[in-house]
C-alpha cells in the first residue's frame, strides 16, 4: 500500500457539496482507502482568467493502485461529476495526485510530486492540516516550511468548515 495526497478543488456549483461526493466516490473506488480529509478553504483562483473562487481540500488515501491507476480513477471520478477539461478553466471538480509516498516521477502523463505544490497556497495550507513533517521529496522541505515560505505571498486563502454555508 502507498500514502497518496489528493488535491481537490471546485469552482462551479456548491464547491463543498462537490469535493465531499468526489471523496465519498474516492472511497468506493477499487484499491483505494480514504484515511483524512482536511478542512476546506475559500481561496481566489491562481494563475487562471476566472472571477470564480475556490473551495479546496486535501485528503489522505492508502492504495494499492500504481500512480497511473490512481491518476485514471481520479480523472474517472472528475469526469463523473461533470468534468469536462476541453471546456476552460473553471470546473466542477479539479483531483491532482500531490505526492505518492516519496516517488519522484516524470512521464508524459504524471508528474509526482506535483510541480506546483511549493507555490500553492490553497495546496499547502490543507496538506499542512493533514502532514505538516511529509518532506517534499524534491525541496527537501517540509510542508510547514514550505507553507511558511509562503507567508507572504498575495494568495488569497480562507479556511471554513464543511457546515458553514460559503459564501464568494
Amino acid at each position: 500500500m502507498a500514502l497518496a495526497f489528493i488535491g481537490l478543488g471546485s469552482n462551479l456549483g456548491d464547491g463543498r457539496a462537490n469535493l465531499q461526493e468526489a471523496w465519498r466516490l474516492l472511497g468506493k473506488a477499487r484499491g483505494i482507502t480514504t484515511l483524512a480529509l482536511s478542512s476546506p478553504y475559500e481561496t481566489a483562483p491562481v494563475g487562471m482568467n476566472s472571477a470564480q473562487w475556490f473551495t479546496n481540500a486535501v485528503g489522505a488515501v492508502d492504495t494499492s493502485l500504481p500512480p497511473t491507476e490512481l491518476l485514471a480513477t481520479l480523472l474517472d471520478v472528475e469526469r463523473s461529476l461533470g468534468r469536462d477539461r476541453s471546456k476552460g478553466e473553471d470546473r466542477t471538480v479539479d483531483l491532482d495526485l500531490l505526492f505518492y509516498d516519496d516517488l519522484v516521477l516524470q512521464t508524459a502523463e504524471l508528474t509526482i510530486p506535483h510541480p506546483e505544490i511549493p507555490h500553492r497556497l490553497f495546496v499547502l495550507a490543507p496538506l499542512e492540516e493533514l502532514a505538516p513533517d511529509h518532506l517534499h521529496p524534491q525541496q527537501e522541505h517540509t510542508v510547514r516550511q514550505l507553507r511558511r515560505q509562503l507567508v507572504n505571498e498575495n494568495q488569497q486563502i480562507r479556511k471554513v468548515s464543511w457546515q458553514e454555508r460559503i459564501q464568494p
